[in-house]
């Protein structure tokens, strides 16, 4: 197939962070084709994550290595290489691989790289064609700039704890690092459209990159709604603020997902429940009136469908053409025939022994993405690549 290293062969990453954010868009560029060099600090052992376990994977004596399942789930397509940027030598070596790398990615404190010479402001004057990308918690800039930043404190300030949650209980942060993910996304998109303006005018550039802003900015329609109504949005658990009947509901033995989201859709989920009348009931006739009647019509609603199986009711609804779907455990998730078919589950084989993986959600028609290497071992490519006289080569 044409194109199939990628579409971002040839393209440099030096990459300087660690947790989830930074290594989430390092992943996604290399998984596109990007080499990807990540720098590791010897003294602690490399990234974080490396000791976020259990699980690890084990090799078949049964020893653990250093590859736990987190810092797997974003280190694929990326060389390890053991630096001290705290040295003289090191800071040394760093920019050594800067002067080959098309883009440079941290996520230091802001401030934090300037000591040893590897900030933005230091570099660039040097490397003026560099895209430096920085993650920080808040940003370069405001009066939260020199806080850390974490992905549960981005989920607290950035207000989506505040819409999660069961109405009655506490706020409660989303089930993975949503906060760290969306803003490796977000560094992403703005590393691609960096180097477009790259390619056109050979000048460089700065992201700068806040996990709190990401999350403000995927705040999406409740955001929104706050700002046109000024009034505070509330935890609705499952439910919908702006579509009634939204909503997770129990059945005889399990639960259901619906999603009805227009008036035909309602009319014929009615049918199936047996209660056509709702359909005409001018409480529950339209959207707007089923949101303002949200409670009446969940009290109706509920039973109803409490009162068939799982199977049935998704069996039913999807003849009918009314979105419905299941809640699934990760086991049902990775032995459904769907993620089979959209290859979302890949085997690599790591140093210690295969390794099980997400697999990429991007689908190319021309240029797919690639899995080349496996999550590494800390500093397996330190050598390797500090000999070399173009470290990015392969």
């Amino acid at each position: 197939m044409a194109g199939s290293e990628g579409p971002l062969k040839g393209v440099k990453v030096l990459d300087l962070s660690r947790i989830l954010a930074g290594p989430t868009c390092t992943q996604l560029l290399g998984d596109l084709g990007a080499n990807v060099i990540k720098i590791e600090n010897p003294a602690s052992g490399g990234d974080d994550t490396r000791q976020w376990g259990p699980p690890y994977v084990e090799d078949a004596q049964g020893n653990r290595s250093d590859l736990s399942a987190y810092f797997m789930s974003a280190n694929r397509n990326k060389k390890s290489v053991a630096i001290d940027i705290t040295t003289p030598e090191g800071q040394a070596e760093i920019k050594r691989l800067a002067s080959h790398a098309d883009i440079l990615i941290e996520n230091f404190k802001p401030g934090g790289l300037a000591k040893y010479g590897l900030d933005y402001a230091t570099l660039s004057p040097e490397f003026p064609s560099l895209v430096y990308c920085s993650i920080s918690g808040y940003g370069q800039t405001g009066p939260n700039a020199s806080k850390p930043g974490y992905d549960l404190m981005a989920q607290g300030y950035g207000g989506i704890m505040s819409l999660t949650g069961d109405p009655e209980g506490a706020p409660m942060k989303v089930g993975v690092g949503i906060a760290d993910v969306m803003c490796g996304m977000y560094a992403c998109v703005g590393i691609l459209a960096a180097l477009r303006h790259r390619d056109q005018t050979g000048e460089g550039q700065q992201i700068d990159l806040a996990l709190v802003d990401s999350q403000v900015a995927w705040l999406i329609n409740e955001g929104v709604n706050y700002l046109t109504s000024g009034n505070v949005p509330q935890r609705r658990g499952n439910g919908h603020p702006n579509i009634v009947p939204y909503d997770v509901y129990e059945t005889s033995d399990g639960h259901v997902i619906l999603a009805v989201g227009n008036d035909g859709q309602f009319r014929r989920f009615c049918d199936f429940i047996g209660r056509p009348e709702l359909a005409n009931d001018p409480r529950f006739a339209t959207n707007p009136a089923r949101l303002e009647n949200r409670d009446a019509l969940n009290a109706v609603l509920r039973p109803a469908v409490q009162a068939h199986d799982t199977a049935t009711v998704i069996a039913e609804l999807e003849d009918r053409k009314v979105p419905v779907g299941p809640v699934q455990t990760l086991d049902q998730v990775f032995a459904s025939d769907q993620v089979a078919a959209r290859q979302m589950q890949i085997a690599m084989q790591a140093a210690p022994g295969p390794v099980q993986l997400i697999g990429n959600p991007l689908k190319l028609s021309r240029t797919p993405v690639t899995y080349r290497a496996a999550p590494p071992e800390f500093g397996a490519d330190t050598q390797a690549v500090l000999n070399a006289k173009n470290p990015f080569e392969d």
